[in-house]
Order: C-alpha cells, then sequence, then structure tokens
C-alpha cells in the first residue's frame, strides 16, 4: 500500500493501469489499495474518469538525509517509522533495550499517539510532526529543572523561523497560537534522576493538517497559520537545532538563566487563571514561574507554588 502511496506523492493524476503496471498488479487490486489508503491513512484521492487517481494534496515523506542536511551540526541518530503506535513508546522501548543515547525517533503516522494526562494526540499520516528526543541525564536533578518548558522555548523558536510570528506558550507544556493549540509537549523518565536516568522529549507539532474533526480543542497548523504547506523536513531540523541550542544553555546554567525569556513568551502572563488538579480548582492571576519551572500565583494576595504533571491552566472568563 505503500508502494503505491509513493507512485502517487507527487499530486499528479496517475491512471489505473500505469499503476497497476508499476506495482505489477491488476487494476482492480490498484482500487482496492486505494480505498485502503483512503479507509486508514485518511488520505483523499481524487478519481477522475480518463485521468486517473491523484492525491487531494502532494505528499513529501519525512527523510533521515534531508534532515541531516539541513541541520549538519546535529550528530543524533535518527529512525523514521511509516506508522507506530507512538514515538515517545517506541523511544522507551530503545531504551529498555540499552539503545545508546541521544537518538531522535520521528513518524509518519502515530496510531496511538499521547498528549498529557493520558489524552489522544491525533495523528494523521504524513501531515504532521511526531518527534521523540532521547538523552541520557547524568548530572541529576538540575538538569531535569524547568525541562519541558526549555523545549517549550525550542519549539516557538523553530514555529517563529517557519512564519508562525504569533507562537507563545502555555504553562506547563502547550505552544499556542492566540487561544489555539498548535503543539504540545510530552516529557516520560526511566531511571533514578537523583542519579543516572533517560528522559524522552516528546513533541507533537501540527504542520500541514488542514481538518481533525476529532480533536476536542481549539486547534490550528503551521499551513493554516501561514496559508502554504510547509515542508517537515526543515522544520524538524529547525526543532532539532534550537534544542540543542536551548539545552545547551540549560546544561550550562540551569533553568534560571532561562526564566526570564520563558516569562516574555508566556501567552498568560499577569492574566486571571483557573489551576485545575482532578476536582479541585484555586484561582489566581499569574505572576511567572520560579527557578525550577513550577508556576507563581497570586491567590488572594498571596503567592504560591504549583507543579506537577497533573495539573491544566485554563484563563478564567472574567480574564
Amino acid at each position: 500500500m505503500l508502494t503505491l502511496l509513493e507512485l502517487l506523492k507527487d499530486g499528479r493524476f496517475h491512471s489505473g493501469e500505469a499503476l497497476g503496471a508499476a506495482l505489477g498488479i491488476s487494476r482492480s487490486a490498484v482500487w482496492k489499495q486505494l480505498q485502503l489508503l483512503e479507509a486508514e491513512l485518511n488520505l483523499p484521492i481524487h478519481k477522475v474518469r480518463g485521468k486517473g487517481y491523484q492525491l487531494a494534496s502532494p505528499l513529501v515523506f519525512l527523510n533521515a538525509g534531508d534532515i541531516s542536511r539541513s541541520a549538519p551540526s546535529l550528530s543524533w541518530p535518527i529512525h523514521i517509522y511509516d506508522s507506530i503506535d507512538s514515538t515517545n513508546a517506541e523511544a522507551l522501548r530503545m531504551v529498555d533495550v540499552a539503545r545508546a543515547a541521544p537518538f531522535l525517533i520521528l513518524a509518519e503516522q502515530q496510531m496511538a499517539g499521547r498528549g498529557r494526562r493520558g489524552r489522544k494526540w491525533v495523528s494523521p499520516f504524513a501531515q504532521n510532526i511526531y518527534y521523540s528526543l532521547v538523552l541520557r541525564i547524568e548530572d541529576g536533578l538540575r538538569q531535569l529543572e524547568g525541562l519541558s518548558l526549555v523545549v517549550g522555548l525550542a519549539v516557538i523558536q523553530a514555529l517563529r523561523e517557519s512564519g508562525v510570528k504569533d507562537a507563545v506558550l502555555k504553562w506547563p507544556n502547550d505552544v499556542l497560537v492566540g487561544r489555539k493549540k498548535i503543539a504540545g509537549i510530552l516529557l516520560e523518565l526511566v531511571g533514578d534522576p537523583a542519579d543516572i536516568c533517560h528522559v524522552v522529549l516528546g513533541i507533537g507539532i501540527n504542520v500541514n493538517m488542514q481538518r481533525a474533526a476529532e480533536v476536542d480543542q481549539q486547534w490550528t497548523s503551521v499551513q493554516l497559520e501561514t496559508g502554504s504547506a510547509a515542508d517537515r523536513n526543515a522544520l524538524v531540523a529547525q526543532v532539532s537545532v534550537q534544542l540543542q541550542r536551548y539545552l545547551d544553555r540549560h546544561r550550562e546554567s540551569g533553568f534560571a538563566a532561562l526564566q526570564e525569556e520563558w516569562e516574555r513568551n508566556h501567552a498568560w502572563q499577569g492574566r486571571a487563571v483557573s489551576l485545575i488538579a482532578g476536582v479541585n480548582r484555586v484561582d489566581g492571576v499569574v505572576l511567572g514561574v520560579d527557578r525550577q519551572g513550577a508556576l507563581r500565583l497570586d491567590v488572594g494576595g498571596v503567592e504560591k507554588i504549583y507543579s506537577g504533571g497533573e495539573l491544566s491552566l485554563r484563563l478564567r472568563d472574567d480574564s
């Protein structure tokens, strides 16, 4: 099926006869494979009598060589999958079999993509970026402080370089344009954080997605924001370059050196918000983050600090 997709990826019309000849199958078998492509990968295919079959829009697949040429300073091995449960899950499996870090996992499609708090991350084929970088952490807890916020800084810089000038951060793990989500971050830890451990930096970016009825929140994509399809290989390279730059700064000086920059890019700085933890809710005004990346809230005139992976931040109606 993916061989057929390779023939169609240019976005031009191809006759059933030509496709069958290239694949060594009948026109009827071509038709069945086209139906599977539409059903399993959610790829619209135009069918025009006398002209043949055409993808609704051309596809450019992820390519390790193209990424490396765009980011020659990177030395991370790159593993690319056509379809996988999730890039974070594969990264954790590779850590379990002692694959040497750092390394990068990418996929064209995730069948069980995950966001924070167990939410599904919608992952259509060859439209977005599903990215997991595995790092070995040897310097203890200090190297983990504020790490997800550091990743967010790298992502917004890469998006701005790609034309999404209004990309901003939302504590702790979201990237927004206005009030619409364009990217999310999910960090997972393996091992003893006080000694030697591995951390998976999972990043999902909506790149060329234009429709997704199953997404249960406001969202946008690079293409919707810029008006043109983006080169995913170039964006992966840009994210990687920015990540390397910010991770180096974080390793050398800790999150405290990036705290002010993060606050300048926080969409809800100074805003009235509600912090949700299960059935509990705290109303306050965002003061910023502390030197470890925890949220600082003014709650009734008293500064309080909050951190944890199960927290959700929302704007208050009167904000």
